[in-house]
């Protein structure tokens, strides 16, 4: 009998030492954001070549390459000889259809004096013909309308001048916009014209950080998002943009989607033309499932995670993801809340009877 509890308790002991212990955590789902280094280049917020709307000869350039102007300070003065000759002679023309609108005033003053005589000695019978009132009336109403014709005339005049003295306001160019001068292409003496590019002005105390996203990645854009970048001109130092205009359309050519960050440049370090490395955020289309790296065994056979179900260990084949701060992101038959070993090991075989402890 005493030999039979012996065995008994021998067999409990052995069961129990076959039993191991292992440390283990759940799977855990969640959406998750991951960072990607992706390419993007600095322009400015604004931009524009400015032109003479007029053909004229430089006279003064009042700014240079590097130049921080204001918007409507001159920049370029043109002179135009012909156009100077042109407004003096439609300010003669002008005065001349003035002379002739006075004359023409004093005409049918004259003539309205004519009429009323005549009118006012009809009325004495025998004293004047009829047709001599009929006369004098068809001669004010001519005088009347040569009035008319001469007011036309004179305001076609002055308008005629407006339209020159407005062209060589176009002799000055002036800033659009708050901005430095990028570009001078011009000289005391050269020709310009409509056709002739005098200066480039830009805006560079904003400036637009253009992303070129993947197509994969393209349904996860944050909006509104700050996002940093490094340039290579300052090593080391991290500066930010928001994400502020998508282009809803990707480009056949690189499957890629542009996407424009508005970027605070107040201190001028940043330049156009710079090249950005961005640290671009990329949201997950769906929940991930998220497990510490070191749950994860790799072999020379298989990728796996020892899943702890009923007591026993099991092998569930997985592929690594993205890491997602202190857990990786997994693809295989696993399951929100399944409980893993917290440290994988090939050593825990399959169907081991395993005590779990979280």
């Amino acid at each position: 009998m005493n030999t039979i509890r012996l065995i008994l308790a021998a067999l409990v002991v052995t069961a129990a030492n076959a039993q191991q212990s292992v440390e283990t955590v759940r799977v855990v789902s969640k959406t998750v954001e991951r960072v990607v280094a992706l390419p993007g280049d600095l322009t400015p917020y604004l931009a524009a070549d400015l032109y003479a709307r007029v053909n004229g000869f430089v006279d003064r350039v009042e700014v240079d390459r590097g130049s921080m102007v204001k918007k409507g300070q001159p920049l370029v003065t043109l002179v135009a000889p012909e156009l100077a000759a042109q407004v003096a002679e439609a300010e003669s023309k002008a005065q001349a259809a003035e002379s002739q609108r006075a004359e023409a005033q004093a005409k049918l003053v004259a003539s309205q004096s004519t009429y009323e005589r005549t009118k006012a000695a009809a009325a004495t019978p025998g004293a004047v013909a009829e047709n001599e009132v009929v006369a004098a009336e068809k001669s004010m109403d001519a005088a009347r309308a040569l009035v008319a014709a001469m007011e036309s005339a004179s305001r076609a005049a002055q308008a005629s001048i407006g339209v020159l003295k407005d062209l060589e306001g176009y002799l000055k160019v002036t800033a659009p916009f708050d901005g430095v001068i990028t570009t001078r292409l011009v000289h005391p003496g050269a020709l310009a014209g409509p056709a002739i590019p005098l200066l480039r002005i830009e805006d560079t105390a904003r400036l637009r950080l253009v992303v070129a996203v993947p197509e994969a990645d393209a349904g996860g854009i944050p909006r509104g998002a700050r996002v940093t970048f490094t340039v290579p001109a300052y090593r080391g130092e991290t500066f930010g943009g928001m994400v502020a205009r998508v282009a809803h359309s990707v480009d056949l050519k690189t499957r890629t989607m542009p996407v424009e960050l508005d970027v605070s440049n107040a201190g001028l370090r940043l330049a156009p033309g710079m090249y950005a490395q961005v640290q671009w955020p990329v949201r997950a289309a769906r929940a991930a499932l998220l497990v510490p790296p070191a749950s994860i065994v790799t072999t020379n056979e298989r990728q796996f995670v020892v899943r702890i179900a009923g007591g026993l260990a099991e092998w569930v084949t997985v592929r690594r993801g993205a890491a997602a701060g202190e857990l990786v992101e997994v693809f295989g038959a696993l399951r929100a809340g399944d409980v893993v070993a917290r440290r994988g090991s090939d050593e825990l075989r399959e169907g081991t009877r395993v005590v779990g402890r979280e």
